[in-house]
C-alpha cells in the first residue's frame, strides 16, 4: 500500500471517528444541547421583532423582554384554549378503550367465521392500559423543565449578540471574519424557515379545524392543531397523526363512512399543503432533497427524539450551506441539495422531439 493510500485511509478513519464522536456528544449532552439549539433558532426568528423595538429607542433588555412576553402569551393562550379539549379526551379514554375492545372482538369473530377457525383468538385488552403513565409523566416533566430554559437562552443570545460578534472579530484578527457572513445567511434561512412553517401551521390548523368541525369530530380543534404541528415532521409526522385521527374516528363512530371520509380529507389537506401552501409561504430556502430529509428525521429522532426530528431538517439546510462554502466539501453540499442533473439521454430526447416538431411545421 502506497503512502498516498495509507494517508487517505487514515483521513477516512479520522473523519468517521469524528462523526461518531459528534453523534455521541449530541446524544449524551441532549439535556443541554436541545434547549440551546431551540433557543438559537428562536433567537434568530425573534430578532426582527426585538430589533424593531430597539429601533424605537427601547432598551435592549426591555425590547427582548416584551418580545418574549408577547410570544409566550400567545403560546399560553393557545395552550389554555386546548386544555379543555385535552381534559375531555382524557376523560373519554375508558369509553374509547371499551369501544376498541368491543370492535376488535367483533372483527376477530368475523375473521374466524370467514376462515372457519374454531378456536377463539385472544384480544389484547392491555393496548390502551396506563402501565406507562408514570414514565410518560416523567418525560413530560423533563420536557416542561427544558421548555422553561429555552426563553432564558433566547434572552441571553439576543442580549449578548454584539458581544459574540466582537468575540469572532477578535478571534480572526483580520477584520470581519467569513463566519459572520455565514451566520447572517444562516439567520436568514432560519428566519424564513421558522416563520414560514409557523404560517403553514396556522393555515393548516384553520383548514383542518373547519373540515373536522363539519365531519362532526368531537375534539376538532385539538386534532386540527395536532395535525398541523405533526406536519412539521415531514412524512413520519403526517402518517402518524393521520393514523391516530382515523383510528379515533373509527372507534367513536358506528359507520365506516366517517373514518374513510376523514382519511380522504386528510389526504386532500396534505395535497393542498404540499403543492400550494408550503411552496408559496415557505418557498425553497431550505433546499434539501427528500432522501436527506428522511435521513435527517431518522438521525434526529435517534439523537434528540421529537425535537431532533424537527430541528435536524433546517440544520441539514445549514449544513448544506456550510459545505457549499468549503471547496473540499462542496460535493457533499451538492449531495444534500435538490439540484438534479440533466441526464444526457433525456436532453437528447427533448432535442430530437423539438427537431421533429420544427420539421413538421416547416421551420
Amino acid at each position: 500500500m502506497t503512502n498516498f493510500e495509507t494517508s487517505k485511509t487514515q483521513n477516512t478513519f479520522y473523519s468517521l471517528a469524528i462523526f461518531v464522536l459528534i453523534i455521541w456528544i449530541m446524544k449524551v449532552g441532549a439535556t443541554i444541547l436541545v434547549p440551546l439549539v431551540w433557543g438559537a433558532f428562536f433567537a434568530f426568528a425573534l430578532f426582527p421583532i426585538s430589533n424593531w423595538l430597539e429601533e424605537r429607542r427601547l432598551p435592549r433588555g426591555l425590547a427582548i423582554a416584551i418580545t418574549l412576553i408577547l410570544v409566550s402569551s400567545l403560546a399560553i393562550t393557545v395552550f389554555y384554549v386546548l386544555t379543555d379539549q385535552v381534559i375531555g379526551l382524557i376523560t373519554d379514554i375508558p369509553e374509547i378503550k371499551d369501544s376498541f375492545e368491543t370492535k376488535l372482538s367483533g372483527y376477530i369473530d368475523q375473521i374466524e367465521e370467514f376462515l372457519g377457525l374454531g378456536a377463539s383468538m385472544e384480544s389484547s385488552s392491555g393496548l390502551l392500559s396506563q402501565a406507562n403513565l408514570e414514565a410518560a409523566l416523567l418525560e413530560t416533566g423533563k420536557s416542561l423543565v427544558l421548555l422553561g430554559v429555552i426563553p432564558l437562552f433566547i434572552f441571553l443570545m439576543l442580549y449578548y449578540r454584539d458581544f459574540f460578534v466582537e468575540f469572532l472579530k477578535k478571534l480572526s484578527k483580520t477584520g470581519e471574519p467569513p463566519v459572520l457572513s455565514f451566520i447572517k445567511e444562516s439567520g436568514s434561512v432560519i428566519q424564513s424557515y421558522l416563520l414560514g412553517m409557523l404560517m403553514v401551521t396556522i393555515i393548516v390548523s384553520v383548514i383542518s379545524g373547519i373540515v373536522f368541525y363539519f365531519l362532526g369530530i368531537k375534539y376538532f380543534l385539538l386534532f386540527a392543531v395536532f395535525i398541523a404541528v405533526m406536519n412539521l415532521i415531514p412524512y413520519v409526522g403526517v402518517l402518524l397523526s393521520s393514523f391516530l385521527l382515523v383510528f379515533y374516528v373509527l372507534l367513536t363512530t358506528e359507520s365506516l363512512f366517517y373514518p374513510l371520509t376523514t382519511l380522504f380529507m386528510l389526504w386532500l389537506i396534505q395535497l393542498v399543503e404540499n403543492n400550494l401552501i408550503t411552496p408559496v409561504v415557505v418557498g425553497a430556502r431550505v433546499r434539501v432533497n427528500a432522501f436527506a430529509v428522511i435521513m435527517a428525521i431518522l438521525l434526529g429522532g435517534f439523537i434528540w427524539g421529537v425535537s431532533g426530528m424537527i430541528l435536524f431538517i433546517p440544520m441539514a439546510g445549514l449544513l448544506k450551506i456550510t459545505f457549499e462554502r468549503i471547496p473540499s466539501l462542496a460535493p457533499y453540499g451538492y449531495l444534500l441539495g435538490d439540484n438534479y442533473p440533466v441526464i444526457e439521454k433525456h436532453e437528447n430526447f427533448y432535442k430530437k422531439m423539438i427537431r421533429k416538431i420544427k420539421t413538421k411545421r416547416g421551420v
